[in-house]
């Protein structure tokens, strides 16, 4: 078990529209998850996802996959 904390960032893209996530991948090595959460609600819930899953839409996102916002 870890007690390492999330450290949390959003992209340098982000622009301040309230519309950002927040991921942390301090935690892939320790527990192969990549936590995401609203930045507008800090103290709400943290979904974790697979760092597998979160590879390959990070993937997707770069080619384009899912259309344009």
């Amino acid at each position: 078990m870890t007690t390492e904390s999330p450290r949390w960032f959003k992209s340098s893209y982000s622009e301040n529209g309230g519309q950002c996530i927040e991921v942390a991948t301090n935690l892939v090595a320790s527990c192969g998850v990549v936590p995401v959460r609203d930045s507008k609600w800090p103290v709400g819930p943290v979904l974790n996802v697979g760092a597998g899953s979160f590879a390959s839409f990070v993937a997707g996102v770069g080619a384009g996959e899912f259309g344009v916002v």
